[in-house]
């Protein structure tokens, strides 16, 4: 119930590996609140196994003419819901790929059963508190 905070989603004709079909998920945030303010995006994983999985992978950029915070918090739930976070630091205007083992997720105790990927925009780590970041290639790697 407090207006000035929100998260609005939508996909971007901007696809971090340059593809022309591609798109890109676009963050737009504002946590500017006279109050705590956190908000952000969730996208259920149904109890996805990343048993055999160690990484954790996507690519991030923020906005140049809209601003964008350097810092993002990345959390990961298991079934018990309990959030288990990252923060990813270092955002800049271009696309960078970022890896995080999964171990870094200590919280996670069931890696047969991931049921929540989110980023999460709060009025402690987001500078400016209100922009727009976008994420791309979204994905789980093994070790080789």
């Amino acid at each position: 119930n407090d207006e000035p905070q929100s998260c609005e989603v939508s996909f971007a004709e901007d696809d971090a590996l340059g593809l022309k079909a591609g798109y890109s998920l676009r963050l737009d945030y504002d946590v500017d609140s006279p109050n705590p303010a956190y908000d952000g995006f969730w996208m259920k994983l149904n109890g996805l196994d990343t048993a055999g999985y160690d990484t954790l992978g996507f690519y991030i950029r923020g906005d140049r003419e809209l601003g964008y915070t350097s810092r993002v918090k990345i959390e990961l739930k298991d079934l018990s819901n309990i959030p288990s976070a990252y923060l990813v630091s270092g955002v800049t205007d271009t696309w960078q790929k970022v890896s995080i083992p999964l171990e870094k997720f200590r919280k996670v105790k069931d890696w047969a059963n991931l049921n929540e990927f989110v980023v999460v925009f709060d009025d402690v780590n987001s500078r400016p508190k209100e922009g727009t970041i976008y994420i791309d290639q979204i994905e789980l790697t093994k070790a080789s």
